[in-house]
């Protein structure tokens, strides 16, 4: 009876787990974004599918090579791949972490044939003998103080956090992916707007030659011309060279060896820089990837508090044998050879020098660590958000006022050329009005480029999704 009720005991006990129950931080989130409502002013609303798959947001831009490019880069980075093998270490740990809630059970079939020597024998005369031992061995840990579970929840937390880091990791990949693929974009129009430029200038130098040639021009117009005919072409080496660079930097993020890859050039039109509700600040709690697994590293910090807390209890391991053993293999199974043991061994903690003090001081500390950890991280998100928001309000402005500047220098440049012809400036105008207008449609290009970097910085900063394709 006493047996029974020690084993009932010990089962009530066990239900009983020490550390700080886990509830989520209380963040005080501003209601709303600063720069959301004259954000919202600007752009023209481009809603996706609602069928996308979620997490695709590079489709917003309807852009097929784009797509392409992120699906090569989902199958072959090298970065995601290690972290998805960071994730399954994880989940392994979490197996391991599991496996101590439960018995353990082992078969440990043992042979053994030996001879003694005639002089320790008792008989005088050495004895050969043979044991053959067929046991089944137990081990349990009673889990009275929820040791256990606290490092199992600790581990499952862990988990969770490692797959929200895998997934921050690829919302990282497919942005860069996109950025770096605009930037292509952009040089392609550079570089072709260069090219357009150098045969302007080409025509201009054949044409001041020939007047040149005829007494209508002097020397130092044609030197001027042919100076800048070669500064153009410079231009476009240059440029060529950077286009080098950035899709060599393409062929990294899809895992592919630069030597083997190349991105036809693409002159396309002006891009269209589709709108992103920003939502409120409150939901990126749920949205974006690295303020999960921030929340997550405090989950599991917050079970090993528990854990720690639990070692400054008692702790009983349930151990035991059953089985058989026999001198003879062919009554080893007989009902007569069967043994077995079964027992308690409690382990009480009285003196550790301060280990266990110390150990509940590190947990506690590291509560501390992972709680300012997620603090920051929920900080740092809001002001990627906000500094979105405010270079896409800001860049509007900037292209109004760029498109203003470029329409005007090109009518310059028309203005200067008539003059030139009917005598009445020198060939230095037409290069200056030239340069104007060629400043102002390279200013025009990278504003563009810039719009689209800041679009997907504040789709990485909101979590990679809209309300469309989440919900």
């Amino acid at each position: 009876m006493f047996r029974y009720s020690l084993m009932l005991f010990a089962i009530l006990l066990a239900g009983c787990s020490l550390g700080p129950e886990y509830h989520r931080p209380e963040v005080a989130a501003p209601v709303e974004y600063r720069y959301a409502e004259g954000y919202e002013e600007i752009w023209q609303q481009g809603e996706p599918a609602d069928e996308l798959p979620k997490g695709q947001w590079w489709r917003i831009y309807q852009d097929p090579a784009l797509n392409e490019l992120q699906e090569r880069a989902a199958a072959n980075n090298q970065q995601l791949r290690a972290a998805v093998a960071r994730l399954d270490q994880a989940r392994a740990v979490a197996g391991l972490s599991r496996a101590d809630l439960f018995p353990r059970l082992d078969l440990q079939p043992s042979a053994q044939r030996g001879r003694t020597a005639d002089d320790l024998s008792p008989l005088g005369e050495g004895q050969t003998t043979t044991t053959i031992n067929l046991p089944l061995d137990l081990g349990y840990e009673l889990d009275i103080r929820g040791r256990l579970r606290r490092l199992n929840e600790a581990a499952a937390a862990e988990v969770d956090a490692s797959a929200a880091e895998m997934e921050s990791f690829r919302l990282t990949l497919h942005s860069e992916v996109a950025r770096t693929y605009f930037t292509l974009l952009t040089l392609d129009r550079e570089t072709a707007l260069l090219e357009k430029t150098a045969q302007l200038r080409r025509q201009n130098q054949r044409l001041i030659s020939s007047r040149y040639q005829h007494g209508l021009s002097d020397k130092l117009d044609l030197s001027r011309a042919e100076t800048e005919l070669a500064a153009a072409e410079a231009e476009v080496i240059m440029l060529r060279q950077r286009r080098s660079e950035v899709e060599h930097a393409l062929a990294l993020l899809l895992g592919e060896p630069a030597s083997n890859f190349a991105h036809a050039a693409n002159e396309a039109e002006e891009f269209q820089v589709p709108e992103v509700k920003p939502g409120l600040p409150a939901e990126l709690l749920q949205r974006r990837p690295d303020v999960a697994a921030a929340e997550r590293r405090l989950m599991a910090a917050n079970a090993r508090i528990g854990a720690a807390k639990a070692a400054f209890f008692p702790s009983i391991r349930l151990t035991g044998a059953a089985g058989f053993g026999s001198n003879e293999l062919s009554s080893l199974l007989a009902s007569g050879n069967r043994f077995w043991n079964f027992g308690p061994q409690i382990s009480l903690p009285i003196f550790d020098g301060g280990r266990n003090r110390a150990q509940l001081e590190q947990a506690r500390a590291a509560h501390e660590e992972a709680l300012a950890d997620y603090q920051q991280t929920l900080l740092q998100a809001m002001q990627e958000v906000e500094d979105a928001l405010a270079t896409l309000a800001l860049l509007h402005q900037q292209q109004q006022a760029q498109q203003r500047a470029l329409r005007h220098a090109r009518e310059t440049v028309g203005l200067a050329h008539q003059r030139y012809r009917a005598g009445l400036v020198s060939y230095l105008e037409i290069i200056e009005s030239e340069r104007s207008a060629l400043t102002q449609e390279r200013a025009a290009l990278q504003t563009s480029n810039q719009q689209l970097q800041a679009n997907i910085a504040l789709i990485k900063a909101l979590g990679g999704g809209w309300d469309s394709v989440q919900n």
